[in-house]
């Protein structure tokens, strides 16, 4: 397993169908070096420290420390599913989440991460308490995104968001939690979902159907979510 050496610091749109930079800041701060230690259920105290470390001071700089980002480009992460995230971290290695942000900047962050430590990361930010959006709410686009949260869009072909992503957008398996998560962001991953750019097959046929003034809507409920 690789973790960090103690010595090295840290610093801080689709046709409608029917009926359906901070890699050099990783690279400079984060080489990880060799050690021995035992991975079974779950990553051993050693490498959930350095996860914690890892997350404070290098992740923590566009997601903020505790996974709470206050940036719309940059996704909060704190209780997000332990195993979605560490599944996202290995696509990002692996090169096949190919979303521009993806590309541009987690493609490098997560080249240097092994399979233990994205674990740890994983099971570190579902350990944070998510803080509620401070983003204004407009009383009538979050009651239409609750509606197609709740029932989905029956005429278009468009399923629940809920049947998968749970009542209270809490996530569940390897679905997401959405609750609480910006709204700029979820737009900007249902477009790459639409534009298979993120080839996930059955957001694909989801995005595909979905008009932008219901992805808008969508959108403002689960920001709107705690």
């Amino acid at each position: 397993m690789h973790i960090i050496n103690e010595r090295q610091k840290l610093h801080p749109h689709g046709q409608r169908v029917s009926g359906k930079s901070m890699m050099l800041l990783l690279t400079g701060t984060l080489a990880l070096g060799a050690a021995t230690a035992s991975f079974a259920d779950e990553p051993d105290a050693a490498t959930k420290a350095y996860a914690e470390k890892i997350a404070i001071t290098v992740c923590g700089t566009c997601h903020g420390p505790s996974g709470n980002s206050t940036h719309p480009k940059f996704p909060r992460l704190a209780g997000q599913n332990a195993h979605y995230l560490s599944a996202q971290l290995k696509a990002f290695r692996d090169q096949t989440r190919g979303d521009p942000d993806a590309v541009g900047y987690m493609w490098g962050m997560a080249a240097q991460l092994d399979d233990a430590m994205m674990d740890a990361l994983g099971g570190y930010y579902a350990e944070q308490a998510a803080e509620p959006s401070s983003a204004g709410r407009d009383a009538a686009l979050v009651a239409h995104g609750r509606d197609v949260f709740e029932h989905g869009s029956p005429a278009d072909g468009v399923p629940a968001c809920a049947s998968c992503h749970g009542p209270d957008a809490h996530g569940m398996l390897e679905f997401p939690r959405l609750a609480g998560q910006h709204a700029q962001y979820i737009l900007k991953q249902l477009g790459s979902f639409q534009s298979n750019m993120r080839n996930v097959a059955i957001m694909h046929g989801v995005a595909l159907n979905l008009r932008l003034p219901e992805m808008q809507a969508v959108a403002a409920y689960l920001e709107a979510q705690p």
